[in-house]
């Protein structure tokens, strides 16, 4: 097929030989079937902002780091520059999480390299070698609907233990290959521990691996396995090899109204003292 024009430079600098064809294109990429010498890879091509349909970007972006000062207040003023930067927060951080959770024995595809855009990687196959379905594309029995609930579930404990949420954990960002369940598309991964909505995007993505598994296995529709993982995890208690029940029993404590009072007003205070710190750096 003809070389589209974002994969050009990767040809040009003998990264890419041959681009074979589409695999597929989606709201954050398309991506192509292409071969790197003796091997057949996947090239990620990242859509601009403007044609992008995932429009969640700020509360995923809470707590990525950038590189110096000058390009965090270029981002936050909303600038040229500060636009082609927060471009690149986002594509990195898809790189980070793979590389991150790759080391964490999380099965995502093995990346390569990221250059001007383009996110180039392995091509997860199947048995014969093809392309892997989608999971949204495969129809399933209850038994093995339960086992892929059970190895994904173990996989998104393996992630927050590396301290890493997929927060758009869906059937069509998973791939199955011959051995199971394989995690893709993470460029709006975040660090669990500086989210501020880490807990509602974990629980998130296990309450679609719910929704979607109960089609095959209705006995998962109840079950609540991201809130018992979250609780885990703020407990100091998650481990890779944690035992899941899916249930969480109730806290009948009182509330203690002076101590939620009490974090209410340093929670306004740390407010009032950041945007006083936001207007100084555009005054600078």
């Amino acid at each position: 097929m003809k070389t589209p024009k974002r994969l050009q430079p990767l040809v040009e600098e003998g990264l890419i030989d041959e681009v074979l064809r589409q695999l597929m294109s989606g709201k954050e990429a398309t991506v192509y079937v292409v071969r790197c010498g003796a091997e057949i890879r996947c090239a990620k091509v990242y859509k601009e902002a403007s044609q992008r349909s995932f429009r969640q970007a700020a509360s995923y972006q809470e707590g990525r780091k950038v590189k110096n000062s000058r390009q965090a207040r270029a981002m936050e003023k909303g600038s040229r520059y500060g636009r082609k930067m927060q471009e690149e927060v986002w594509q990195n951080a898809e790189v980070d999480a793979l590389y991150r959770l790759a080391a964490a024995g999380v099965r995502v595809p093995k990346p390569h390299l990221c250059h001007e855009g383009v996110l180039l990687m392995e091509l997860v196959t199947d048995v014969n070698g093809h392309a892997a379905p989608r999971l949204n594309d495969v129809a399933l029995s209850e038994q093995q609907a339960l086992a892929y609930h059970a190895q994904l579930l173990r996989q998104v404990v393996l992630m927050l233990c590396a301290g890493v949420i997929h927060g758009d954990l869906s059937e069509y960002n998973i791939l199955l290959d011959a051995a199971g369940p394989v995690i893709i598309d993470l460029p709006q991964a975040i660090d669990a521990a500086s989210n501020t909505e880490a807990a509602l995007m974990l629980e998130r993505d296990v309450a679609n691996l719910a929704a979607y598994f109960s089609r095959f296995a209705p006995q998962l529709v109840h079950s609540q396995y991201g809130k018992e993982i979250w609780q885990l995890y703020q407990a100091g208690q998650l481990h890779p090899d944690s035992p899941l029940s899916g249930q969480v029993a109730l806290d009948m404590r009182p509330a203690d109204v002076v101590a939620v009072m009490h974090e209410i007003a340093l929670a306004r205070k740390e407010e009032e003292e950041r945007q006083r710190h936001l207007q100084a750096l555009r005054d600078a």
